[in-house]
């Protein structure tokens, strides 16, 4: 399974670049994982935008209105969609400060949310990256992830 992380805007803070270039370079060890960066702008047109970037995926919204799984209840989710064999890419949207539009959330299969508080989307995709490799780490058996 291919697995696109889909952001509006590039990271400018040096933290958040140097996490994002960090967790890419050691996800890059386990599978098919790309970052996708569209242009910043207001919601309608990120969410557009977004939505022609995961054309042909299952999408997953990432809003704090979202659903809250546990690490390994998303592992488990991640791990039915991949054995049922009909997803062949799974792709996470990041909108921009405004959140996504509605249209963008009813064409989504999975709204998740990191925490039910607001977060940056810088930081909000360094999280959703460490929690990808979370993921790749529970699947290939990896002391990483401890319950």
């Amino acid at each position: 399974m291919r697995f696109r992380v889909i952001v509006a805007g590039k990271p400018a803070l040096p933290y958040a670049k140097a996490a994002v270039e960090e967790y890419l370079k050691r996800l890059q060890r386990h599978g098919n994982y790309e970052l996708v960066i569209v242009k910043a702008g207001d919601s309608e047109s990120v969410s557009k935008r977004l939505l022609e970037a995961s054309e042909g995926c299952y999408r997953i919204a990432m809003d704090e209105r979202g659903e809250r799984p546990t690490t390994r209840e998303l592992s488990q989710k991640v791990g039915e969609m991949e054995m049922a064999g009909e997803i062949r890419t799974i792709s996470f949207l990041i909108g921009a400060a405004d959140g996504h539009s509605k249209e963008l959330r009813s064409a989504c299969g999975m709204t998740l949310s990191l925490s039910s508080m607001t977060m940056q989307h810088e930081l909000a995709l360094v999280v959703l990256l460490e929690q990808l490799y979370r993921l790749a780490g529970i699947k290939s058996g990896s002391p990483y992830h401890r319950d």
